[in-house]
């Protein structure tokens, strides 16, 4: 009968076993829910990063070569081409050219020396459907006579998650008299 009783015992240890309950699979199932819902959060922060620093960001930096590129492109001397239109058109009076002045905040553009781009890098009006602000500064360095350093800076109107770190890129360059 020893026999026959450390076989039932045998045999119960593995009727116990045999296989998993509703209970801890539901357990195992709202572990998993936990750890997705973590791993969520963490896909929208790196989708919202990729837009702004990969995508946004490089778009910045497009377009304020492609402006730097259009003032280089000015004679050494001009204040009269009116650059925040493209092409720019020789206007007396109303473009500034090469001419010392703008400023860098995005926030209060100087007339002349602004303009604004829509998201496929046009030129558009202020007031219109615009998505990138440019801004340059043109100034002359100290103690130098036929230097002049012309900065740029391209920024964002909105980006993706957090709104107080737009997009924003800044180039500057010296142009020399006479090339």
């Amino acid at each position: 009968m020893k026999i026959h009783g450390a076989m039932r015992m045998g045999n119960s240890k593995t009727k116990a076993q045999a296989g998993m309950t509703l209970l801890e699979t539901m357990v195992a199932l709202a572990l998993l829910l936990v750890v997705a819902a973590g791993i969520m959060s963490l896909a929208g922060v790196a989708m919202s990063t990729t837009e702004n620093q990969g995508h946004l960001a490089s778009r910045t930096a497009e377009y304020a070569q492609d402006k730097m590129e259009q003032l280089l492109a000015l004679n050494y001397l001009d204040v009269c081409t009116d650059t925040t239109v493209f092409p720019a058109v020789v206007n007396c009076g109303v473009g500034q050219g090469l001419s010392v002045g703008g400023g860098l905040n995005p926030t209060a553009p100087v007339a002349g020396y602004s303009d604004y781009v829509d998201t496929s890098g046009n030129p558009v009006a202020a007031g219109a459907n615009w998505q990138y602000v440019r801004v340059w500064q043109i100034t002359t360095p100290p103690g130098t006579t036929n230097l002049k350093q012309i900065s740029i800076l391209t920024q964002v109107r909105t980006g993706v998650g957090q709104p107080s770190l737009l997009p924003r890129t800044t180039v500057v360059c010296l142009k020399s008299n006479p090339f």
